[in-house]
């Protein structure tokens, strides 16, 4: 079973966010099982810091989780996810935004470093390993869409622009299509 973690914080005013890219990417890989007729449906597990729901996808088994942790503390869900299910963090996948990408690209690794991201800072620092697959989409902090200055806490907690929307599908697209074929 490989374990897919999408990274954001619950409730309501943060759905839209660039910082919960995450979730919207695991949102859309569940809008395309559910269009093949398998009804999808999340459940809160407060044991494991999670919504989380099991899918089949080419035929091997996946469990999709959101951590109810806020962003920073995203490590505590996915170190009790991997201990639940006893997994190695080999069969761990994280989707995450990344401020150093333009908006609409992804980047795929099988190791690295947290970055500037504080929740894949947590993560690192609870399995004790940065070998584990992570799928960063694109949300560009400067450049095109963003302003040169700013804060960059306030830039990811805003929501994404109307005109964003294209890029930000063309991203989610690509990084489902990895993850279905992970």
């Amino acid at each position: 079973m490989k374990i897919v973690v999408g990274l954001g914080n619950i409730g309501e005013k943060y759905q839209k966010n660039r910082h919960n890219v995450g979730f919207i990417a695991l949102d859309h890989l569940v809008n395309q099982i559910e269009k093949g007729g398998t009804v999808v449906s999340w459940k809160e597990d407060s044991k494991l810091k999670a919504f989380t729901t099991k899918v089949k996808i080419n035929g091997k088994e996946y469990l999709l989780a959101k951590p109810t942790t806020l962003m920073n503390n995203s490590g505590e869900a996915v170190s009790k996810i991997l201990q639940f299910f006893k997994l190695t963090p080999e069969s761990l996948i994280v989707v995450y935004d990344d401020i150093d990408l333009p908006l609409g690209t992804i980047r795929i690794r099988d190791e690295g470093s947290a970055g500037t991201h504080n929740g894949m800072r947590s993560i690192i620092s609870e399995l004790g390993s940065q070998e584990f697959k992570r799928i960063r989409i694109g949300i560009e902090s400067r450049g095109e869409h963003a302003p040169k200055q700013q804060d960059i806490s306030s830039f990811v907690l805003s929501d994404f622009y109307n005109s964003e929307y294209q890029d930000l599908e063309i991203a989610v697209t690509k990084a489902v299509e990895e993850l279905k074929s992970a």
